[in-house]
Formats: structure tokens, sequence, C-alpha cells
């Protein structure tokens, strides 16, 4: 198993400026794809961003030029650093790792997701 756990959330003004974390942990042998996804009151949960075990990244275009992901494979952490926030950014952030958990088959796991709130 592996458990996902965020940090960073918080409330910004517009304009502003955050960083979310997370670190995975449990009986990890690999981690293929990491990233964030997020879910505001009412709609579904939609991707922001994914970075692949060797760097390569892919955003939503909401994001596109305002957010920059980055990992850490030695620590098992995905991070998102979230410029020129804006209101319409008010979501649940929640982490995403496609691993091995004590197994060679991989399985999507998803942390419990931290509240970034921006105001106007």
């Amino acid at each position: 198993q592996v458990q996902l756990v965020e940090s960073g959330g918080g409330v910004v003004q517009a304009g502003g400026s955050l960083r979310l974390s997370c670190a995975a942990s449990g009986r990890i042998l690999a981690i293929n794809d990491m990233g964030w996804y997020r879910q505001a009151p009412g709609e579904q949960r939609r991707l922001v961003a994914t970075i692949t075990s060797g760097g390569r990244t892919n955003y939503a275009d909401f994001v596109k030029d305002r957010f920059i992901v980055s990992r850490d494979n030695a620590k098992n952490a995905v991070y998102l650093s979230m410029n020129n926030l804006k209101p319409e950014d008010t979501a649940i952030y929640i982490c995403y790792a496609d691993a091995y958990g004590g197994t060679w088959s991989s399985y999507d796991y998803w942390g419990q997701g931290t509240q970034v709130t921006v105001s106007s």
C-alpha cells in the first residue's frame, strides 16, 4: 500500500502564490507518474498537472504559465508551485501517484486533498 499526504494549502489573495507538497510513503517499489488534480464544489475532479519519473510534465490549459509541477524521486515527493492565483483556482487539490506498492502491479493512489482558497 502507498499513502499520500498533502500539505501547503491555505487562503491567499488573488495574484498571490502557494506551494503544495505531497509525500508518498509505504511499501513503495517504484512510482511512475505523480501529479495533482483538483475538485471544486459541485464540479468533477479535473487534472491540473502531472510529471513522469523522468521529469516530463503535462498541464491543463487553465494553469499553463502559472503553475509548475516538480518532483523529488529520492523523497517520493511531488510539488505544485502556483503563481498568479485566481478565485477560480479555489478547490481541493488532490495528490496522485501511479505506484508499485509492495507488488509489481501499479495502481492509482490518491491523497486526502488540501484546500486552496483564493479570495478576490
